[in-house]
């Protein structure tokens, strides 16, 4: 199944789209990014696999392919991993195909999955109004700057599992235990109000 998310790479202060695709496909167990990764992206595959093991929910043992779209638009740091595991997980069933749309995502992980904080929110933010995307998935540290662009929907998490359970509809997905769900009534994508 291909899944498609939407973030962002920095060049200078502005932010550029960068869609992310991943593809599951039967074969022996692999994971590859192509698209002119840079360093932080090339090496994301043990960061994610471990954040999402330890986050209690279900990585593929099949063939993973990722590509970052614009090919030829390099793309540094580590601020792709949240929308890779977020894409990954959805390709692989365990999120809702359609849960992606709407959303301008990024964050760093850690092994625990624990989100970490990025360069570049307020870049995001602004991406987002101008691609009209009613909203941001971005670290909880970073919320407060990604909140200064009016009339963007901002969802600062602090870890993996509020992602997904955001994109849940604030239920953690079925496949996973451990850290609770995101707290509060939830919103759909386009409503104005930030959390």
């Amino acid at each position: 199944m291909l899944v498609r998310a939407l973030s962002f790479a920095v060049l200078g202060i502005d932010a550029v789209p960068v869609e992310v695709e991943t593809d599951i496909t039967h074969g022996l167990p692999s994971y590859t990014v192509v698209g002119l990764p840079g360093g932080a992206v090339r090496e994301s595959d043990d960061r994610i696999r471990a954040a999402v093991r330890n986050s209690g929910l279900p990585f593929p043992g099949r063939k993973v392919t990722v590509n970052l779209a614009p090919a030829d638009l390099r793309k540094d740091g580590s601020l792709l991993d949240l929308p890779i595991a977020l894409s990954v997980l959805s390709a692989e069933g365990v999120l809702p195909g359609e849960a992606l749309a709407g959303w301008v995502i990024a964050g760093e992980l850690s092994l625990d999955g624990t989100v970490r904080p990025i360069r570049g929110a307020l870049a995001q933010a602004i991406l987002a109004r101008h691609l009209r995307v009613p909203g941001v998935i971005t670290p909880f540290d970073n919320g407060d700057e990604a909140r200064l662009v009016p009339g963007i929907r901002v969802v600062a998490v602090r870890s993996l599992r509020e992602a997904a359970a955001a994109l849940t509809g604030g239920e953690p997905p079925a496949d996973g235990g451990g850290a609770d769900p995101v707290g509060g009534p939830s919103k759909a994508p386009g409503a104005p109000a930030s959390e």
